[in-house]
């Protein structure tokens, strides 16, 4: 209850005017003392309907404290001007990027399948098992003559391990040389 009375009260208090932005909202600052600490507040007070999205990035951070300064009428329209700036460049890039695209899509050729997915017999073919796999098998043959001899070489010290592990004992085994 005490803190509604503090506030009903501290309204009635004047505060002083720090500024007033492109919306019409006006912002003050009053100076409280708090058991022995001086406390400023800040608050804002809307032109018409309260409307929080209405206040600029800049004033916002002057509310929270995040600057110690208010904005200054030269500072908004300077802001305001770069803001105008870079929405024209990123309309311009927009413009830019549809027009290549639109040359790009006139030039180029469209491999797609019209499925949107991945191929699936290229996938298959990956795999040996399949009917298709044969295929893949005969060109990896193929390719034998291709490969170079470092890479014979390690395929053929390459051995795959062999056994039922029925026979296993720790600490037998041994690296092939």
């Amino acid at each position: 209850m005490s803190k509604w009375l503090g506030r009903i009260a501290g309204m009635f208090r004047s505060g002083s005017m720090v500024g007033k932005d492109k919306a019409g909202n006006r912002y003050f600052t009053r100076n409280d003392e708090l058991d022995g600490i001086l406390k400023e507040k800040r608050w804002v007070v809307f032109k018409g309907e309260e409307d929080p999205t209405s206040v600029p990035v800049e004033w916002i951070c002057w509310l929270n404290g995040q600057r110690k300064k208010a904005p200054t009428a030269e500072e908004m329209i300077e802001l305001e001007a770069k803001r105008e700036r870079v929405r024209q460049n990123v309309a311009l890039l927009k413009k830019e990027e549809e027009e290549r695209k639109a040359r790009e899509g006139t030039t180029r050729k469209v491999v797609n399948s019209g499925k949107g997915g991945p191929d699936l017999k290229s996938f298959i073919r990956q795999f040996p098992g399949s009917s298709e796999g044969d295929k893949h098998k005969e060109e990896t043959n193929e390719m034998d003559g291709v490969r170079t001899s470092k890479e014979k070489e390690a395929e053929q010290h390459f051995t795959e391990p062999t056994g039922s592990g029925q026979t296993f004992k720790p600490g037998t085994w041994q690296p092939p040389t």
